[in-house]
């Protein structure tokens, strides 16, 4: 996986970060998938690794007009993509079905391809093969969804070279045994799948909380995973106006990492009060606030790319 940042900054766009917008990028698919769609998200996506074109599934995580005001431009950007492209599935709060529509019908949208909106409830919103996706609810000062996606685990190798030494032929007993299957060869001797494969690899895990404060729900939708998307407002010299408007400091994201036994935290969503190079509190503050919590933090930055990495068992 790789998440791309389209926009960090929290409220409105600087000159340096754009409001929110994350792209996950599930490279065994050749797509990717959107979380949050602030203004400005399609420039954004235009100047970053990521096609349009290969978008499949938009996460809103609640109705801030900064995670929200650029949707339905994106979509009808989309769509002079023509033919080519596939269909997109849009999760979100309740509300987000008619706030789609209203706009549609005032201002007409007439999209190329099938556009499916589903209003999200706490659990599994989503599950195919491979990922399975929950949302979770959150505690801002609107209905608010984290979500995380997690890969289910994948089958372990093949111990090509044991095969190799116990004199199993090349060929359909090698599919067999992969299979879990039990093989008897010429000479009488019977060896069993299990004994050829190995454990199953775990599949990777990402969570994005969207805007809260701090809630156990988090921590439990972030439990064990490689990447936690925190987002990170305020430094917690300005706790009170956190709570007051419903966000998070960077020592309580770190804490929800540690709580959560995640492997690694990225902050977004900043205030831009911090990111002045000689202000009276910087980026650099808030960073060092979290890494005395949880050593394993970064702050993003726009159309960076953050590889969330697969550690094989063998």
């Amino acid at each position: 996986m790789q998440i791309v940042f389209l926009g960090t900054s929290s409220g409105a766009p600087t000159t340096k970060r754009n409001v929110s917008g994350i792209g996950l990028r599930l490279m065994d698919r050749g797509a990717w998938w959107l979380i949050d769609c602030g203004e400005g998200t399609q420039h954004q996506i235009m100047r970053s690794v990521l096609n349009i074109s290969q978008l499949e599934k938009i996460f809103i995580t609640h109705l801030h007009g900064d995670h929200l005001y650029g949707l339905i431009g994106m979509l009808a950007s989309r769509s002079l993509r023509g033919a080519e492209t596939g269909g997109i599935t849009l999760y979100g709060p309740k509300g987000i079905d008619e706030y789609v529509q209203a706009i549609m019908r005032i201002s007409p949208v007439h999209l190329q391809y099938p556009l499916i909106i589903k209003v999200v409830e706490e659990g599994i919103i989503y599950e195919d093969d491979t990922i399975v996706v929950e949302a979770a609810k959150v505690k801002h000062r609107v209905p608010a969804f984290a979500y995380s996606m997690t890969e289910k685990p994948r089958p372990g190798a093949f111990k090509i070279e044991l095969a190799k030494e116990v004199g199993i032929p090349k060929g359909p007993m090698y599919a067999q045994l992969k299979a879990g299957g039990t093989v008897q060869l010429e000479d009488g001797r019977v060896f069993h799948g299990k004994d050829f494969v190995h454990p199953p690899q775990p599949g990777l895990k990402v969570a994005f909380s969207g805007d809260t404060i701090p809630c156990q729900n988090m921590v439990r939708l972030a439990q064990g995973a490689d990447m936690l998307v925190h987002e990170s407002t305020y430094v917690h010299q300005h706790l009170e106006l956190a709570e007051r408007s419903g966000h998070s400091t960077a020592k309580q994201a770190a804490e929800i990492a540690v709580a959560a036994e995640v492997k690694g935290l990225l902050l977004t969503h900043l205030s831009p009060r911090y990111d002045i190079e000689d202000g009276p509190i910087t980026l650099d503050d808030m960073l060092q606030e979290a890494q005395e919590v949880f050593p394993n933090t970064q702050i993003a930055q726009d159309l960076c790319v953050y590889e969330v990495k697969r550690t094989r068992l063998l």
